[in-house]
């Protein structure tokens, strides 16, 4: 069975971004409520559908959800930029994109405080989802308005949608 690697060393942040330590993902995921940077990357097709994928069972935060495109955390000794090259090539096997920087924010749950970077890009060619995820696919915006506040997504999710409505145009 596939698992999180507890072990796995993360950056600590201040709200700005700025390394102020390292802690691993065990401790950043244990209520610590320690500031850790993770990226998100919204893929959408030409015709405006948006690409979720569904987290699998074995995940230790939100299993079985639907989320984000790509989602990822950034590795100790790697920029945002890096991290997000590296989720989406492991997540969704795609090398060729454009990314656009949306912005970034505070995210906070029981068991964690991350600092987000958004992103998205529009694309149109093959999607691989890994063995990391359950799959994916895409979503019209009727599709994903239709099931918000319904326990289908994850609440990072629908928060991200919440704060950043022009993605969902």
């Amino acid at each position: 069975m596939n698992h999180d690697n507890n072990q796995e060393m993360f950056p600590l942040v201040d709200e700005q971004g700025n390394i102020t330590g390292a802690a691993t993902r065990g401790e950043c995921h244990n209520g610590s409520k320690m500031l850790h940077p993770v990226i998100h990357l919204h893929v959408f097709n030409s015709k405006g559908e948006l690409y979720l994928q569904k987290r699998p069972e074995w995940k230790d935060i939100q299993p079985g959800k639907w989320d984000t495109s790509v989602g990822g955390h950034v590795d100790l000794g790697e920029s945002v930029e890096m991290a997000l090259k590296r989720e989406v090539r492991e997540e969704l096997g795609i090398t060729d994109f454009t990314p656009e920087t949306v912005m970034h924010y505070v995210f906070e749950s029981a068991r964690e405080r991350e600092l987000v970077f958004v992103h998205k890009t529009v694309y149109d060619g093959e999607i691989r989802p890994s063995d990391e995820l359950d799959g994916g696919r895409f979503w019209s915006i009727d599709e994903i308005k239709e099931n918000m506040g319904k326990d289908v997504f994850t609440p990072n999710f629908e928060e991200e949608i919440e704060k950043v409505p022009t993605l969902l145009k």
